[in-house]
């Protein structure tokens, strides 16, 4: 009645437990598809909803007005003295002048526009807002 831990021929069997792997990669992979969306642009704002959006998949120069009129490239504040300067220094291809701008759907008419006018003065005439669809179309006008 007393078993034997060894095969016949003499060779350990042994055999790797990959559940605690695929358990940890699983969490990753939640961890990731939570903090990437956040990751795009750290300064939350509120988007405007209309009806013509497109899909933006490229690497985007985002400038951003939060709601209390703060303006920011990226991550980084900035002011709108130096904003062109700033644009033109974070620019990957200077060819490519294309720059998103994304402003709090409570921010002034009058803050928004010195901003896009500041930065169309500048040379950069490319500027594009950003905006997010419509969620819920019952209502919508």
């Amino acid at each position: 009645m007393a078993s034997s831990l060894h095969s016949g021929s003499g060779s350990s069997l042994a055999e790797i437990n990959v559940t605690p792997l695929v358990d940890v990669m699983l969490v990753l992979l939640v961890i990731f598809m939570i903090t990437v969306p956040a990751m795009q642009s750290g300064i939350q704002v509120s988007l405007p909803q209309t009806h013509n959006t497109a899909q933006l998949t490229d690497n985007l120069l985002v400038v951003t007005v939060d709601r209390s009129g703060n303006v920011y490239i990226g991550d980084q504040i900035t002011s709108l003295r130096t904003i062109v300067r700033d644009l033109k220094a974070k620019m990957p291809d200077p060819a490519q002048k294309k720059i998103y701008v994304r402003a709090d759907e409570h921010v002034s008419w009058g803050t928004l526009a010195r901003v896009m006018d500041t930065i169309r003065s500048g040379g950069l005439s490319d500027a594009n807002m950003v905006t997010q669809p419509y969620t819920n179309t019952a209502g919508v006008p």
